[in-house]
């Protein structure tokens, strides 16, 4: 066992606590960005003009009008940047454009002395536009060869003889659509300036120090002179991993020309008209099996829908090529993957990171495939299982195989799977106007960032003379329990109550040049940083201890605010007591904690390597009953066994799987985002812009019955404690749901009916899919195998 995953003897890891700021969030006291605006006065409010076309030029834009608005105070322009006018790190997002590039994207920003003055004034600006043709669609965007970024290639063996030997070939289209994060935080950032010209930003941002880089180079000011706090967040869900960074640059332009402290805060439909979301795709695919039902041969194009700009649109489709595959083995693959350029918010990171995008394509091929084939569905699943030590179609060995087989196996055998389907067939048999179906789908998912440099982290842990200790490190809170796990890993590795830490806010002047807290590694990467600061002084101390108690300092522990010997000969010294005595010795009390992740390597051009630390495992199962009248569906059973290594936390990984898996299935069922594809006026619109119009999954949507267990004896070698990251694979446990409806839907039609269902899976497009069952018509078939082509599937 290593050194990083070895747990003490009554460590704090591993005993389920509540969310460390549970009681503040239900109370309303916690703080988040917006509410610091209310303790600094005189607060300037910035207010976006935003463009009512999907793509035009500026030919003018008159201002004047808007100081004539009182309250006014400033508009700030592209004129008004003293560095860099771009909030990306492709250079390709002005930040102030003079190309319109989505319908609401913003050209100029009014600075008010109340957020009605500012409304107001950004009303009275006057902006000249050339309207220009625009592609709204990704399908618009293939038809016009529109791409952005570097097209990428994954591939092994031979993928054109394989489907040529192939018994059964089928070939489909499949395109599904983004996700709006919803978070219940909009994007927010506070901007106030020092006597020094020092600019402290607030900002609700996955990623401080990229933030701290775009406030730099649009202000034209080394990093040193920027700092960014991150209090918490409201919820992020990947979008606030690059997007916040231009809205905290226009604060801090407007708090560096004013001399006052700005806030920015979007209202829910700019923050929904203006901000990225999870990448929609277009995929087209062909797949080979032998009699046996084995996968042969795969060959697929994705295509994901990038919206004006490239912003992690790049690492997105590398994460959705490496992810195709999920949990089977496919001997010969070739996947092209290209980025499309269209007149939409430039999507950006979301939960799963393209991980998902890539997975429905392989889970949505089995689910039309099977019936055709006549293989049951979980059989043919679990007959392409990876096998221990099969190497991924990048190169990388599959070293858990077997958990994923025993997530599977405890899943049929706790949720009774055999005996359900054998009512839920019984079932159908007698209700002709109501069918139910039961799913059962795996999760393999890698963990790390693609980019080898991201997995790195620093913590900085102090020890006052009190004994007390505060830590900070570079990863932030959204309300996913980061800092409940750090805090917890604190107090293990210094051996010390929970209630002798404390944790202080993420600030890039305490821990510097952070990855986001994101790709699900905050707490791999962070928790390893702090447990490496807390060793330092531990190693320290046990010196001052070993002459204290007269042993060797090896022999010195550190348990719940003790500190002894081996043997109980030797005594004890409590710790506040050692902690003086260490002061008093002039021995350090403080360290800086650095972790890096090994074992990576990853060549991005050629798509081989190890990119990951290892992969996680799950699988759920999934009962609905759809009304065969409307659509409209039930989710009645959900089980679920996710493998999180040794948990740091229990109730904050139970509570992400639940999360996950709930908004998983909003995404595939419910969440339709809707843009005007027509050529009237509101072309390119969002039609989606709130609550009213965009549905999300809420209690009425979470299972009847929900049970979610973590795979027991699932040590991680090598990462902190033996966890395993927890954030993000729990969402495509939610694909269950989905070939659920699928199964419910096909039950409506004769054995052996293949239906095509579109994502989402709202209760419409299940309605047309069990119509269509109901009905079936002759497949088209393919001139060379005669076997069916799958067509369809938009969403």
């Amino acid at each position: 066992m290593s050194a990083l995953s070895e747990r003490p003897e009554n460590p704090i890891v591993g005993i389920p606590l509540p969310h460390e700021s549970a009681a503040l969030h239900v109370t309303g006291e916690a703080l988040y960005t917006d509410d610091l605006v209310g303790r600094i006065a005189g607060t300037l409010h910035a207010w976006p003009v935003q463009a009512p076309h999907t793509h035009a030029l500026v030919t003018a834009l008159r201002t004047e009008p808007a100081y004539a608005v009182p309250g006014v105070v400033r508009v700030l322009t592209a004129n008004d940047v003293p560095g860099i006018n771009d909030a990306g790190v492709k250079h390709d997002e002005p930040l102030f454009p003079t190309e319109v590039m989505f319908h609401g994207h913003a050209v100029c920003w009014v600075l008010g002395e109340t957020q009605e003055a500012a409304r107001l004034g950004a009303a009275a600006v006057e902006v000249d536009y050339e309207p220009l043709p625009s592609l709204v669609t990704v399908t618009e965007a293939i038809a016009a060869e529109s791409f952005q970024g570097t097209p990428r290639n994954l591939e092994r063996g031979d993928v054109t003889a394989a489907l040529e030997n192939a018994a059964h070939v089928f070939e489909g289209e499949f395109e599904f659509a983004g996700q709006e994060h919803f978070y219940l935080e909009t994007h927010a950032s506070l901007a106030l300036v020092d006597e020094g010209g020092q600019v402290l930003v607030h900002s609700s941002t996955q990623h401080p120090s990229e933030t701290q880089e775009i406030v730099a180079h649009v202000l034209g000011v080394p990093s040193h002179e920027v700092t960014v706090q991150c209090l918490r967040m409201g919820g992020a869900f990947g979008g606030k991993e690059m997007q916040p960074h231009g809205y905290a640059a226009i604060a801090a332009l407007g708090a560096t020309l004013t001399g006052r402290p700005v806030r920015l805060r979007l209202n829910r439909t700019q923050d929904i008209t203006m901000s990225g979301k999870r990448h929609g795709f277009h995929s087209t695919w062909r797949v080979g099996f032998d009699d046996e039902g084995h996968i042969l041969g795969l060959e697929a194009t994705l295509t994901a829908d990038g919206g004006w700009s490239l912003d992690l649109s790049e690492p997105v489709l590398a994460r959705a090529l490496c992810h195709i595959d999920n949990a089977y083995w496919v001997p010969d693959i070739r996947v092209d993957g290209r980025v499309a350029r269209t007149n939409k918010t430039s999507q950006t990171a979301f939960r799963g990171f393209g991980g998902p995008q890539g997975m429905l394509v392989m889970e949505d091929l089995l689910g039309r495939c099977a019936p055709l084939l006549g293989i049951d569905p979980l059989e043919l699943r679990r007959r392409n299982f990876y096998q221990q030590d099969q190497t991924t179609p990048y190169g990388q060995p599959v070293r858990q195989a077997d958990r994923l087989a025993a997530c599977w196996d405890q899943v049929a055998s706790s949720g009774e799977i055999a005996r359900r389907r054998a009512e839920i067939a019984e079932f159908n048999r007698v209700h002709p106007h109501t069918k139910r179906g039961l799913a059962m789908t795996p999760v393999k998912f890698g963990i790390s960032f693609n980019l080898t440099a991201f997995n790195q982290a620093g913590a900085l842990v102090h020890v006052y003379k009190d004994g007390s200790v505060l830590i900070n490190h570079g990863g932030t809170e959204m309300g996913q329990g980061l800092h409940t796990k750090m805090l917890q890993v604190a107090a293990t590795a210094l051996g010390l109550p929970l209630s002798r830490v404390r944790l202080a806010p993420t600030r890039t002047d305490k821990v510097p040049n952070t990855s986001a807290t994101a790709a699900s590694s905050g707490a791999d990467l962070n928790g390893a940083a702090i447990k490496n600061a807390c060793e330092q002084i531990r190693e320290r101390l046990a010196q001052v201890a070993g002459g204290r108690l007269g042993i060797s300092p090896s022999d010195v522990r550190f348990d719940d605010g003790v500190v002894h010997g081996l043997s109980p000969a030797s005594g004890e010294i409590g710790w506040s007591e050692l902690v003086n005595v260490a002061y008093h010795q002039r021995v350090q009390l403080w360290a800086a904690g650095f972790y890096r992740t090994e074992g990576l390597h990853w060549d991005p051009n050629v798509m081989q390597g190890e990119p990951f630390k290892y992969f996680a495992n799950g699988v759920a199962a999934s009962e609905v009953e759809v009304d065969g009248f409307t659509g409209a569906y039930t989710l009645r059973r959900v089980d679920i066994v996710h493998d999180v290594g040794d948990s740091l936390s229990p109730l904050i990984d139970i509570g992400q799987i639940e999360g996950g898996f709930v908004q998983g299935a909003g995404w595939l069922t419910l969440e339709d985002l809707r843009w005007d594809t027509s050529d009237g006026p509101n072309r390119g619109r969002l039609a989606t812009q709130a609550a009213s119009t965009y549905k999300l999954p809420s209690f009425s949507e979470m299972p009847e019955d929900f049970r979610v267990k973590l795979l027991e004896k699932a040590h991680e070698e090598g990462a902190v404690y033996g966890s395993k990251a927890v954030g993000e694979p729990p969402l495509m446990l939610a694909f269950s749901v989905r070939e659920a409806l699928r199964e419910a839907a096909a039950a409506f039609g004769p054995a052996g009916t293949s239906v095509d269902l579109a994502s989402p899976a709202t209760p419409e497009a299940v309605f047309w899919a069990l119509d269509k069952a109901r009905t079936p018509q002759a497949p088209e078939t393919t001139p060379a195998d005669a076997e069916p082509v799958l067509a369809g599937g938009k969403g």
